[in-house]
């Protein structure tokens, strides 16, 4: 068995360090010993060679589970520049490059597999994976499988299952924020021991904490006279909505600062630009919603700025996480409005579902059949869910044994043909000649594509749907046709035959009420935070079980600056123009506004699958109420 001395001189000849971090070695012990682990570091501390390391000293195969694309190819392509045989599977590869994948992983030629955790959770991957010995497998932002998280994703609840149907050798937890809750629920979803939780501390004295309470009219001014007056150094500033990354950096930019908005709406090539520009820069602006930061590794990040109040103190703590890692002195400051308070709690309510929604959902799923397939897209759409929802009520109905995932596919192949149809089919024999004719004139011809619904196919043909789609991945890999696919959907497996739906429903849209009221709690916890009298970083600290033996001296409560009241947001009246809004769309009779929640969703501006698919976005009075909170708007429509 590999032991830690072994560790220490690949620390050295492979990755070019002379010693560990603090708990990197205690981490990789405890996997060469054979046991799992949990890692809470801080950001910028060095998760990942906690992983890469013993990926080298141990038999088998390492799957490292992380949702950033970014962060997958980034390190990937660091490995394979020191010579160790890496891969990674996401949505980003051809087909080509995701079938030269699987070869390399049959013939284990492969050390270390990065993967999206929904392209592992079922289907053809963890076939393959099945039949080989994986020695590792490290879940990267592991707060994710935390229910009670700050950012759940419903795929990472089947991990635990999972890592024991492969037979995994030991499991490594990774995560840069986890209170002690989240941290022992991560613990006890993967089997980790107590003794084999490492937490370091989230406690980086080169960062220089302020909150500065402030009317969100201010803001503004305060941003630039900050901006103005530190010395340059490249800078982020977090904003929480696309629209403000846009009017700051045009503000920033209009007073002679070179600032540059990204965010999720950007075309891919613009977002690639504000990127890479700040990655080269010594003085760079980038105004930014939470898109941007993510697996970004630029050492010399000397301020982070909150526009906005973030979503929670774990998102926070991520976000200034973000400066100063290369060790040198860097300024994080939250200008905080209680203001912001509105939009975010009402992003939280957005998310609920009515238990009607939850009831018409599962009395539409559970009356399929024995085995069945859905589009998350078109469950979503039907019963006005959003996406993450429903993709988290399956996965609820997985974990409570009712549906089991029989793995996910894609309906809808598209062909180009690289020569005459009539040429390719004349390469085979009669009877596979046959069938190629009769698959390919179910096609619907364009101008360069030919489309296949490989479900209606399969069902015309009388042949299985595996048939078809082998066939189609055979003739591009001879290079006989250019592939694409789309219309993805998932299979399952009826384990539970008329389950009692109405008290299901019931039980899951409690589930969900109980989610909302912690996450409102989340972002009140923030807006605490920023009145904090004393030590900014001690209250931060003590929010992740972390006591410090005395105030850090460097934060600006500790260096005396005055500290403002926070000025409560302005309270808006809702009386006879707010219920002739109300009596309007009510007279308009809109479907997917029947019920007082969906219609309070909607004056909040809280968009539904629904709203946007009958274009009531566009709708004057959408967001008319959004400065007013949820409940209020809820209560008022009710009474």
């Amino acid at each position: 068995m590999p032991s830690l001395d072994d560790a220490q001189r690949l620390l050295l000849d492979t990755f070019g360090f002379p010693q560990f971090r603090p708990g990197q070695g205690r981490v990789i012990a405890t996997l060469l010993e054979g046991r799992s682990a949990l890692a809470v570091f801080p950001t910028g501390a060095g998760k990942s060679l906690c992983y890469q390391l013993p990926a080298l000293l141990l038999d088998g195969l390492t799957i490292v589970v992380s949702p950033l694309i970014a962060l997958m190819k980034d390190q990937v392509d660091a490995l394979v520049k020191r010579g160790v045989p890496a891969a990674r599977l996401d949505s980003s590869l051809s087909p080509a490059e995701a079938r030269n994948v699987f070869t390399n992983l049959r013939a284990g030629r492969l050390k270390l597999l990065y993967v999206a955790p929904e392209r592992l959770v079922g289907g053809r991957l963890v076939n393959t994976l099945s039949n080989l010995t994986i020695a590792l497998l490290a879940i990267d932002e592991a707060h994710c499988i935390s229910e009670w998280g700050h950012n759940f994703r419903p795929e990472y609840l089947k991990l635990a299952d999972l890592a024991q149907r492969l037979r995994a050798g030991r499991v490594l937890a990774l995560t840069a924020t986890a209170t002690p809750e989240v941290a022992r629920d991560i613990a006890r979803s993967l089997g980790i021991a107590e003794a084999d939780s490492v937490v370091t501390g989230f406690h980086r004295p080169n960062l220089e904490v302020h909150a500065t309470p402030c009317l969100a009219a201010r803001r503004l001014s305060l941003l630039l006279q900050r901006l103005q007056n530190r010395p340059p150094g490249p800078t982020i500033v977090y904003v929480t909505l696309q629209r403000t990354a846009e009017d700051v950096a045009a503000f920033l930019c209009s007073n002679g600062l070179d600032a540059h908005p990204y965010h999720a709406g950007l075309p891919d090539d613009r977002r690639h630009l504000v990127q890479d520009a700040f990655m080269a820069s010594k003085a760079g602006i980038v105004v930014a919603t939470i898109a941007f930061g993510m697996g970004i590794d630029k050492a010399d990040i000397r301020y982070v700025y909150h526009f906005n109040l973030p979503k929670t103190l774990e998102n926070y703590a991520q976000e200034i996480g973000r400066a100063g890692r290369d060790s040198l002195p860097s300024t994080c400051e939250l200008l905080a409005a209680a203001d912001d308070l509105v939009i975010l709690e009402n992003f939280t309510y957005g998310d609920t579902p009515t238990t009607e929604a939850v009831a018409s959902f599962l009395s539409d799923l559970l009356a399929r059949g024995p085995d069945f397939d859905v589009s998350l897209y078109d469950l979503s759409n039907h019963h006005d869910i959003r996406p993450l929802v429903a993709q988290t009520l399956l996965t609820y109905l997985e974990l409570d044994h009712i549906i089991e995932a029989a793995g996910p596919f894609y309906a809808e192949y598209k062909l180009q043909p690289l020569r005459p149809f009539r040429e390719i089919i004349a390469r085979f024999d009669p009877p596979r000649a046959d069938f190629l004719t009769r698959l390919l004139q179910l096609g619907r011809q364009g101008p360069k594509w030919l489309t296949l619904d490989t479900i209606a196919a399969a069902q015309s043909l009388s042949e299985p749907r595996d048939r078809i789609t082998r066939a189609l991945n055979y003739l591009e890999e001879k290079g006989e046709v250019t592939l694409q696919v789309a219309g993805i959907r998932q299979g399952y497996l009826l384990l539970q035959p008329n389950p009692p739906i109405e008290e299901l429903a019931s039980s899951l849209a409690a589930r969900f009420l109980h989610r909302e009221a912690r996450d409102v709690a989340r972002v009140r916890q923030v807006l605490d935070y920023a009145r904090e009298p004393s030590c900014l970083t001690a209250r931060l600290l003590s929010y992740f079980g972390e006591q410090m033996p005395a105030p850090c001296g460097h934060c600006s409560r500790c260096l005396g600056l005055p500290l403002g009241p926070l000025p409560p947001a302005p309270e808006r009246p809702l009386g006879p123009a707010e219920r002739a809004v109300v009596a309007s769309l009510r007279a308009e009779a809109h479907k997917s506004l029947a019920s007082p929640r969906s219609l309070a969703r909607f004056l909040a501006g809280l968009s539904s699958p629904a709203t946007t698919r009958a274009r009531l976005t566009r709708h004057p009075h959408f967001g008319t109420f959004s400065n007013i909170p949820f409940p209020r708007i809820l209560a008022f429509i009710e009474n």
